[in-house]
Parts: C-alpha cells; sequence; structure tokens
C-alpha cells in the first residue's frame, strides 16, 4: 500500500453520483462533461442530465477531489489525487475513527470478534508498523 499522501482533498465525504462520476473521471484520466455524461448514458436504464453532471464536477472540484482546466472552449477535469491514494487517506481517516474510541474494552471486544484471517492480516500489519518504525529509527 502506499504512503499517505500529502496532498487531501477538504472533503473527504462524498454521495453516490459524486462517486460514481470520480471513478469515471479516474477511469478515463481527464475527461469532459460530455465523456462523463456519455458514460452514464451508456447504460440504457439510466438517465442524468448533462447539466447535473457539470454541477456534480464543479462540486467535486470545490471538494477538493478534481481540477478543471480549459483547452480551446471545453472544460476538462481531472483528479488530484490516484484511487489508491484516496483509498489510503480513507483507510486512515477511518483508523483514526476508531482509535478515537480510546476505551481498550471496546478494541478489546472487537478483536475478540475476528476470525483467523482478520487475526493474520492484523498481525501482518503489525509486522510492517514495527519495520516502518524500524526503519524511522535508522534514519
Amino acid at each position: 500500500m502506499a504512503p499517505l499522501p500529502d496532498y487531501r482533498p477538504k472533503q473527504l465525504s462524498l454521495g453516490p453520483l459524486e462517486a460514481e462520476i470520480l471513478n469515471i473521471v479516474w477511469q478515463l484520466g481527464k475527461a469532459s462533461v460530455k465523456n462523463v455524461h456519455d458514460r452514464i448514458l451508456a447504460d440504457p436504464n439510466r438517465e442524468l442530465a448533462y447539466t447535473s453532471v457539470t454541477t456534480v464536477l464543479r462540486r467535486l472540484t470545490d471538494k477538493g477531489w478534481l481540477e478543471c482546466n480549459k483547452r480551446g472552449k471545453a472544460f476538462y477535469w481531472q483528479p488530484l489525487l490516484t484511487k489508491q491514494q484516496a483509498e489510503v487517506i480513507k483507510a486512515h481517516e477511518q483508523l483514526q475513527q476508531f482509535l478515537k474510541v480510546g476505551n481498550p474494552d471496546v478494541i478489546a471486544a472487537f478483536a475478540d470478534s475476528l476470525d483467523e484471517a482478520d487475526s493474520a492480516k492484523i498481525q501482518a500489519i503489525a509486522k510492517r508498523i514495527e519495520a516502518a518504525r524500524q526503519a524511522r529509527e535508522e534514519k
């Protein structure tokens, strides 16, 4: 997994349509309103106004997920983070929320509910944390 990126969007929470459109922009790398609108309407069961796509792209820009550049008469949006970086940020945020509980009994109850596979994952994470600490101390 990649390290925690230095850049962070202003607002992490996304609505379902925002998340869908952000995923489309990630897939395309750079996209115009038309590119995104066409991708959504490729599903014959979907209807969405062109102006709604524009609104959501602007909202994602305001939240710090996308940047907008004008080329000629067209506007193009591109992500400020990769999908992997976004996943790292969201996982970090969730971990911070979990650790805020601060009650060892709650955390112990959570740990007791883990199955073997989850326990193995946590042990692997603990080993990586220890390796990262050792690497920092060696610097």
